[in-house]
């Protein structure tokens, strides 16, 4: 450890974390690319082949000329993934909207034996089974 000193050490990990935060935001550009539902197939291929052919230069030119969209981009994403996440939640809980909550399983009961589909006594042990 005599020969590689403390600061050559601090350079390496600067170095290495710039090499990851770079390779993440390449990968986080091609995404983009793909993502994007307004650029259509030449579109996509010019932008696709500047990046990857000249990638500092083109990852600079496509964060400068599409960042803020880059962003909206990003932003309808989570949305998405958010109300798609309630309606999931909701739904395997049993509130979105479809009934099957204890007072609803109640009033199906209730008029299963109002017509006489099912006796007194399966009404009470359903009752039991759905209150307990």
């Amino acid at each position: 450890m005599d020969d590689y000193p403390l600061l050559n050490l601090f350079w390496t990990m600067l170095w290495f974390f710039l090499w990851v935060m770079w390779f993440f935001l390449l990968f986080k550009v091609i995404t983009d690319i793909f993502r994007d539902h307004s650029l259509h197939g030449w579109g996509k291929a010019g932008w696709l082949i500047l990046v990857l052919l000249v990638p500092f230069i083109g990852v600079f030119i496509y964060v400068v000329a599409r960042g803020r969209s880059m962003h909206e981009r990003d932003a309808k994403q989570i949305k998405e993934n958010e109300a798609a996440f309630r309606s999931y939640v909701q739904q395997a809980a049993g509130s979105g909207g479809g009934g099957g909550g204890p007072a609803d399983e109640l009033s199906k009961l209730s008029a299963l034996k109002d017509k006489g589909d099912i006796t007194q006594e399966e009404f009470d042990r359903a009752k039991a089974r759905i209150l307990a």
